[in-house]
């Protein structure tokens, strides 16, 4: 296959085009559940053909830390590992997908991209595919060759970065979340005061495709993204997050910042204020 140029693969690609280009690319199958449900059974039941599985605990990752952090980014060498088990390289284009519009696999695309490697998400995810789904186990016959770098600082927002008034702060959440109206796994609820609520899963239609760009676009302009800002996404750790990272993108903005300890760590800090409410 020919090496891609990093991000040589647009942000998004549909089931038409993976269909054409099958064979150029590795489909990286990330469904994980909050609720405690096992991706990999969801995968052994049924997945893409050919499509490897990713575990975002295993490979996405790192351990909860003493932060608070969930799912803090994890060591590059862990990524690398991870990938290279997966069949994954250097120069390898990569097109991932869930059963949820793309708002888990969004943290392995925005992981490579972010990396200058070639990924992109699939549109409408699971049922963007029209044929078959397969059971088949697969498993790479040999590793490939993946080179361990560190998470760009310039892609990366901290816990002050994100109550910075300078920025704007972006929610990825559920609203339902960010109002505080519940919690489903956090010690507290609410958001971080000056973050806009603008949940990631309302980029997509019914049928978890994303909105046409358009609509993308004001969505994020109603949020107070305009050109040149400086955009922070946050979420509940720092996964879903990442699908509003990949959305800003494709609505044309230039790349915004992830803040990986996102509420999860902001929360576990008592001395920091829990905001409730629609305001920011």
């Amino acid at each position: 296959m020919q090496v891609p140029a990093p991000r040589a693969l647009p942000v998004v690609v549909g089931g038409q085009w993976l269909a054409a280009h099958r064979d150029d690319v590795v489909a990286a199958d990330v469904r994980w559940y909050l609720d405690g449900r096992s991706g990999r059974a969801a995968y052994d039941a049924g997945h893409l053909p050919g499509a490897v599985f990713v575990d975002l605990d295993r490979w996405l990752a790192a351990p909860p830390d003493a932060s608070g952090a969930r799912h803090p980014l994890p060591d590059p060498a862990v990524f690398a590992e991870g990938m290279a088990a997966a069949g994954i390289g250097d120069d390898t284009a990569v097109v991932a997908y869930d059963d949820a519009g793309g708002v888990i696999a969004a943290r392995l695309v925005w992981m490579l991209r972010a990396t200058g490697h070639a990924a992109a998400l699939l549109d409408g995810g699971l049922g963007a595919w029209a044929g078959a789904l397969s059971t088949e186990l697969v498993a790479p016959t040999a590793a490939a060759r993946f080179t361990a770098r560190q998470w760009p600082a310039t892609l990366l927002a901290t816990v002050d970065d994100a109550t910075d008034p300078r920025h704007v702060v972006l929610d990825a959440r559920d609203h339902e979340r960010y109002a505080g109206a519940t919690e489903p796994v956090d010690p507290r609820a609410g958001h971080i005061p000056g973050a806009r609520s603008l949940p990631t899963r309302e980029h997509l239609d019914a049928h978890g495709h994303f909105l046409p760009r358009d609509v993308l676009r004001q969505r994020f302009q109603e949020a107070g993204v305009h050109p040149g800002s400086s955009v922070v996404a946050y979420c509940g750790s720092g996964v879903t997050a990442c699908h509003s990272l990949l959305a800003l993108e494709l609505a044309g903005f230039a790349p915004g910042r992830l803040y990986p300890g996102s509420w999860s760590q902001y929360c576990a800090d008592s001395s920091r204020e829990a905001r409730t409410g629609d305001r920011p």
